[in-house]
């Protein structure tokens, strides 16, 4: 009688022991997720435009990011778009038409190290219409029209794209990037910086 209350007391243990482990698992899991702590700051990104030593542009833009204190991790992009949508002529004997975007990306992400610094991913993207060429319409037979009420301005786009990896510390201005267009030799400079949200 004995053995048998035993080998049944183990064989009950035995069935229930994974049930059990399976719910201090998420228990664990759970805490985890709470001990993740972030630091909530404010960056700032400055595109500054020359033309020689004069400046003609200074374009800020600010974004609110949520750093977590554990550097390994990867935390989700934070993203801010601004720019305008610009016509494009495609041609064929439709007269199509599509859209480009044209203005401002930058997707930014970060951890803050127990030190004062924060480490910040960037990808920042830039374009602007910087001229227009003539472009002939085509008519509705397919020829192309040679009247100057023919025509369509295609804007000329121009473009500055950069990834950037930068180790920070609070109120530091780090001039990133510094680059000239070599089409009409503006400098285009960015600078970086940023401040723990209170």
């Amino acid at each position: 009688m004995n053995k048998t209350v035993v080998s049944l007391a183990v064989l009950l243990f035995g069935a229930l022991s994974p049930f059990c482990s399976a719910q201090d698992k998420p228990k664990a899991e759970d805490s985890q997720k709470a001990e993740l702590r972030t630091t909530p700051v404010k960056v700032q990104v400055v595109f500054t435009e020359f033309e020689g030593d004069k400046k003609v542009k200074s374009l800020p833009y600010i974004l609110y990011v949520n750093a977590p204190d554990v550097p390994e991790s990867k935390p989700g992009w934070v993203k801010l778009r601004v720019g305008s949508r610009v016509p494009i002529y495609t041609g064929g004997n439709t007269g199509s038409m599509t859209y480009l975007d044209v203005g401002t990306n930058i997707d930014a992400r970060s951890a803050y190290f127990s030190d004062g610094r924060l480490l910040l991913q960037m990808k920042i993207e830039r374009s602007w219409v910087e001229g227009r060429a003539s472009v002939p319409v085509a008519k509705s037979d397919g020829s192309v029209s040679e009247t100057s009420s023919g025509h369509f301005q295609e804007p000329i786009i121009g473009q500055f794209v950069s990834e950037l990896d930068l180790k920070l510390r609070e109120g530091q201005s780090v001039e990133s990037t510094l680059a000239t267009d070599p089409l009409s030799g503006k400098v285009l400079k960015i600078d970086v910086s940023f401040t723990i949200v209170k």
